[in-house]
Formats: C-alpha cells, structure tokens, sequence
C-alpha cells in the first residue's frame, strides 16, 4: 500500500512555465515541495535520493529517467499528447498534421519511453496556431486540471494501459521556400517552431533563426519587388516581401546566440529600409505587426500592450508611457491587459545582453520603466485596473501592481521577485507590495524566489479579485464595467487615492531613490553577479546542478492523503 503523499518532487528539464504552474497548485493544496533538474542521470539519482520524495512528477521532461529513480519512488510524466502518442515534438506533429483535436496524459515512468499506464487524460480542441501559445496556454492549463484526478488515481491505483504505438520520430527539417511559399505557409512554419527552435534561414546574408510572424496586408503589392527582400521596418521588426504579399517577422537568433529584434541582428544591413509606422494606438483596422493596441467603451479603455515574451525594452517602456499619458486625458479608467502570452515580465535582458554599454543601457531601461510606472501610480484623476490574465514576473508582476485595482485569471503564475538574476530590483516594488501585503511577506515573496498563484496571491492581499478561466474577459469586463456605471464608486476610489498620494508622495520618491542606489552598481559594475546571471539566462547554459532555493519548503496547508 502506497504511503500518505506528503513530500512531491517536480523532476525538470527547467522551471519553465508549465512546471511553475504544476508547482504553485501543489503549494496551494499543502504539499512540501522540492525541485531537481534533469542535467544528467547521476546529479538526477544522488539529489533525489537525497530528498527522499513520497511521489515524483515530471511536468517538463525530455531525458530519460534512470531505472534507480522510478522503481524506488512512483514517478509520474505528464506527455503533450493523447494516448498511442509517443517521442519527442508531440505538439509539431499535432500542427504539421493539422490535427482539429489532441490530448495530455499523465503516465507512469516505466522502462518503455512514453509507454507506462495512464493515470490521467484530456482531450481537447486545438484553437492555438502557434506552438509556444499552445504549450503556454493549453498545456499548462491541462497539466494542472489534471492533477486532482491524477493524485486520487495514484491513491486507488485506478490507470488505462498506454496504447503502444511506434514511437514518432523528430519532425523532418522545416524551411521556407520564398520563391514558392504563400503567406499563408510561412506563417505556419514559423508558427510551427515559434518558441524552439525557430525556422533556419538566411536574411540579407547572416544565418539566423526566425521567430514572430505577423501577416501584413498593405504593403508588398509591387510585383516587381523580389520575395524574400526587406521592404520595411518597423519598432525592431522587418517586413519582407512573399510571392502573394508580405510577412513581419519580429525577431531573429544567431545559431549560438539569443533572440534579439530583428533590426538588431540585421543593424546596417537595413540601410535605405524605411520605418513604417502606425499610430501610438493601433486599432487593428487591417493585419500587420503592432504591439500596443486597444478597445474603448465610454469611459473605460482596455490598454494591450504585446511585446514579445513580455520583454520591455526602454523605447517599448517609452512608448507604452506616451500611450497611458494620452489616454489619461480622455478616459476615467485604464485597464492594463498585457500581452498575448504574457503580462509582462519587466526589462528587456536579451537586449541589455547583446548591448555594448550594458551598464548604461540598463540604467536607461530600469529608468525607463520606473517612468511608466510613475506614470500610473501618480495618476490622481483616473483610475488603473491591472488584469493579470497571463502570467507576469520581476517588474512585469510590479507594473502590475501600480494600479489602483487588480484582477487575475485563477491560473495565472505571478513571480514576484528578482534576485535570481543578480538584481534587487525597481519599479516603486518598496512601495506597492508591502502596501498590500505588509513588510514581513514582501520580504518573504521577495526571498524565497518562488512562483504564487493568483489564487495565493488574492488570499495575502497582492491581488483583489481572481476569476476563473471559463469566461474570464467576460467576467473582467462586467467587473469593471460595474465600477464605471457608479459614479459614486469611480469618485470615493479616486478620493482615496488622491488622500493616499498627499501622505505618501515623499515616501513613495524616497522608496524609489532608495531602490536605485542599491541597484545602481549591479548595472554599472564590471563584476557585478547580474552581468553573469544575465548571460546564463539569456543563452540558457545548463547549470551543473540543481539551484539552492529548489530545495524542500514547507507545506502551507493540510496535505492531501
């Protein structure tokens, strides 16, 4: 008989979005946790052992989990297809095929890969075109409503055996035949490989790998114009011409480089290549590439701003400013909805990585969003509304939290901190956080390097209100919309935060300095440790071991049996 489960390990290749997901759920639910990377098959066996977990699960697993782990502790492998779905690039194979359906399983570790019995299932429709939003979103959605079935199923000892189908191989190499490919097909390769690795080609002569596709509908209507050139640029993007149009592609990456925008790997290359642009606001009238966009409905404005993995870049914080700015002087609310498929996740570290004045780069994109988030926390006649739909980390998670109000979706991963990459941090986090969650927890979220659920993060008092997934945007909007209806409501929020503003002011600019001095030298010094972290972040090196702060935390709550 299986022992009451207490201590669960999350065996990863990282700690990457899915993983965290998986992670906070146990942590709401009182589980004692603890994280091992999967870096090779002795580092997995000695730090498990050392453990010494109840259960072992596997939300982010590409290697294979030695025999010693899996016969000594019931390990379970959550695999992004349904059941006889086998191998690696299950998600590829789903998109190349055009599948209208797929599935996730839960299956036990066994000596056959991706073959033990099935301890939990779902099938679903697929809506996402792009791998990295199906993953993201779905993936992680369904590797957490899941878990509950799979612990009581683990408890019963109730599983379906795995259909054994051949497992698939890799997906054949995938490139772009300008000459002959519609829009329409490039778009879906590059959807295709959006997240990893992206699709192999070569731009005005430098090899690089291409991510970010955006259908253009203006421009590329000269015939005479050769696939494949460069017709346009516009905020780090490049437009080039297709055989039936023309495709924006946002980013490119080196091989063994990073992902940067386009016009900075291309730099002057692109000379002669005119900016295209659009207006601050774009209002989605015809389909090319933009980042801040919007809807209106009187009074209230919904503010999307989708930069590319949540990276904001200093221009991008400037003109995210520029748009609040405006838009304070014609609507009583702003709602912050972030991106497509995050929130936001703070500075831009890829750019401050390739930049040849790192420290003055830094400095200029740590001030530049400490301007933004001025910009809203000193706003005394409208009124902000945060909508955390996505998840959000280091100052993306504190952007946030200028607002006046702020909403999550239910399975929204918030990581509120940043001392994982060498840095103490800024956007007014001295301020915001401990206001709403007092001085001893701020410390704590901002110590212990860990995600929270939106659900955790409502129970201390770092977010107001949290909806559930199934009509979020519905349920957010009639939220707001409530308040915008009560002209007594709107007056007595705004009252208080302009009384809130006269008795803090000089302590929110004295939090503010005080943040600043204390990261003015982890920008500007040589040796600074986030110079070093930054580069292992931003080229992914592989760590030889598992991090410290991974080890066992203490359960919150009654566990489950």
């Amino acid at each position: 008989m299986m022992k009451k489960i207490k201590h669960i390990l999350l065996l990863v290749d990282n700690f990457n979005s899915l993983s965290q997901a998986v992670y906070v759920w146990l942590f709401d639910r009182g589980f004692e946790l603890s994280v091992v990377y999967a870096i090779n098959q002795t580092q997995m066996q000695n730090e498990i052992f050392d453990l010494d977990p109840d259960l072992i699960l596997a939300p982010f697993l590409t290697k294979y989990i030695p025999e010693k782990i899996f016969e000594k502790y019931p390990t379970f492998v959550f695999h992004p297809g349904p059941i006889g779905d086998r191998g690696p690039n299950s998600l590829e194979w789903a998109l190349l095929n055009k599948n209208k359906t797929w599935g996730a399983v839960w299956l036990r570790a066994d000596q056959e890969f991706d073959g033990g019995d099935i301890f939990a299932k779902r099938d679903f429709k697929i809506k996402m075109k792009k791998k990295s939003a199906l993953y993201r979103q779905d993936m992680s959605f369904f590797a957490t409503e899941m878990l509950e079935e799979l612990l009581e199923n683990i408890k019963t000892k109730s599983s379906i055996p795995q259909i054994l189908n051949p497992i698939h191989p890799k997906i054949p190499k995938i490139t772009i035949n300008w000459e002959k490919d519609t829009t329409k097909e490039i778009l879906e390769k590059v959807f295709l490989l959006d997240s990893k690795p992206g699709i192999l080609d070569e731009i005005l002569g430098i090899k690089c790998y291409l991510f970010g596709a955006w259908e253009e509908e203006k421009l590329g209507k000269d015939p005479k114009i050769k696939p494949k050139t460069v017709i346009a640029k516009r905020a780090g993007a490049i437009c080039l011409k297709t055989v039936d149009g023309a495709i924006w592609i946002s980013h490119l990456k080196e091989p063994n480089r990073f992902k940067l925008p386009a016009t900075y790997v291309l730099k002057e290359k692109l000379k002669g290549v005119k900016e295209n642009r659009l207006p601050l606001i774009f209002d989605k009238s015809y389909k090319t590439f933009y980042e801040i966009w919007g809807e209106a409905k009187e009074n209230i404005f919904y503010l999307h701003f989708n930069f590319h993995n949540g990276a904001m870049s200093s221009a991008q914080c400037i003109e995210l400013k520029y748009a609040i700015e405006y838009l304070k002087e014609e609507f009583e609310i702003i709602v912050l909805m972030g991106g497509d498929e995050f929130f936001s996740n703070g500075i831009h570290l890829n750019i401050l990585e390739d930049s040849k004045k790192q420290g003055e780069d830094g400095w200029s994109n740590i001030n530049a969003i400490n301007n933004l988030v001025e910009s809203i926390l000193f706003a005394q006649d409208t009124l902000f509304i945060t909508s955390f739909e996505k998840n959000a980390g280091a100052g993306g998670v504190f952007l946030g939290l200028a607002s006046d109000i702020v909403v999550a979706r239910n399975n929204v991963v918030l990581n509120p901190h940043y001392k994982s990459l060498g840095l103490d941090g800024s956007e007014f986090h001295t301020y915001t956080l401990p206001k709403r969650v007092g001085k001893d927890k701020a410390l704590k979220l901002l110590d212990d390097l860990m995600p929270i659920s939106a659900t955790y993060a409502k129970e201390i008092g770092m977010v107001d209100e949290v909806f559930g997934s199934k009509n979020y945007l519905e349920n957010l909007k009639k939220f707001v919309e409530s308040i915008a209806k009560d002209d007594d409501k709107i007056f007595e929020l705004l009252e208080e935060k302009r009384e809130n503003l006269e008795r803090d002011f000089d302590l929110i600019l004295e939090k503010k300095d005080e943040e600043l001095k204390i990261i003015y030298p982890q920008f500007w010094e040589k040796n600074s440790l986030f110079h070093k972290l930054r580069k292992e972040f931003v080229y992914k090196l592989c760590p030889i071991k598992t991090p410290e702060r991974f080890q066992k935390t203490q359960k919150r709550k009654k566990s489950h049996a």
